[in-house]
């Protein structure tokens, strides 16, 4: 194959770049849940905030903290994302989520890191406390209840996701 034909024509975006950097989305992401989970807390990933912003993972601790995980899969895709402080607003703590290969001195200081692989994550610098708000609270709380329950249900009958 040549180098015209790996790029997807309408965008010009490399489809095997593309193509690896989900498959570290993937993984990450799906090492951060183990991580939540060992941490007693429930996840959902891809969470609709207030502001219209999508979270990749947001986690619910048994005494209602709100963490907010955002991963990163390249430098390209850091360097790319303007949005990430808008995710402040809504969690007790925001975190930065990589692969361990991925060059950490980058990253914003001021959150949390998270290394993570397929098999699990090691929290590397906890995350700066921000409390929000009780109705802030009550709100992101309701969108992770809803997420998760239209999750499941999706899973029980699959055909209801695009009806």
């Amino acid at each position: 194959m040549t180098a015209s034909q790996d790029r997807a024509p309408e965008t010009g975006i490399d489809v095997a770049e593309t193509l690896c950097r989900d498959a570290v989305t993937r993984e990450v992401c799906r090492g951060v849940g183990r991580l939540l989970r060992a941490l007693d807390m429930a996840s959902v990933k891809e969470l609709m905030l207030p502001n219209g912003r999508r979270a990749d993972v947001v986690g619910l601790s048994p005494s209602g903290d709100i963490w907010i995980v955002e991963v990163k899969s390249s430098v390209e895709d850091l360097r790319a994302d303007h949005k990430w402080p808008e995710y402040r607003d809504f969690s007790d703590a925001l975190c930065f989520a990589v692969a361990p290969d991925f060059p950490v001195d980058i990253l914003p200081a001021d959150t949390g890191l998270i290394l993570a692989d397929r098999f699990g994550a090691e929290i590397v610098r906890p995350a700066p406390e921000h409390r929000l708000a009780p109705a802030r609270r009550k709100v992101m709380t309701l969108r992770f209840a809803r997420a998760a329950a239209l999750s499941l249900q999706t899973l029980a009958d699959p055909g209801l996701e695009n009806s």
